[in-house]
């Protein structure tokens, strides 16, 4: 992990996730948050575009509002992006 500034926090999401690593990853994401209006910056080049990938950071994203910050996906790969859109969730997962 590595913080960018006072608002913003970089963090990289390795893969595969599988749903036993989703309440640790988002305790470690939760304890990143910083301020109010964080923006935390989320590396998921080595992950695996599948629905567990998509769920997993619709819930870092739900997390990350309910403290009054977001979370912006980089690097990552066209068929997560597509499957981001396939499943509706685009506007919840935006880009960066």
């Amino acid at each position: 992990m590595l913080t960018r500034g006072p608002h913003e926090v970089a963090f990289v999401i390795r893969g595969p996730i599988s749903r036993a690593d989703l309440p640790g990853l988002y305790d470690r994401v939760g304890g990143v948050l910083g301020a109010r209006g964080a923006v935390v910056a989320c590396d998921v080049a080595g992950v695996d575009p599948n629905a567990v990938t998509v769920d997993a950071l619709a819930r870092l994203q739900l997390g990350a509002r309910r403290r009054g910050c977001c979370v912006r996906l980089c690097n990552a790969c066209d068929e997560l992006l597509d499957l981001v859109e396939l499943m509706g969730l685009s506007h919840v997962l935006g880009k960066r």
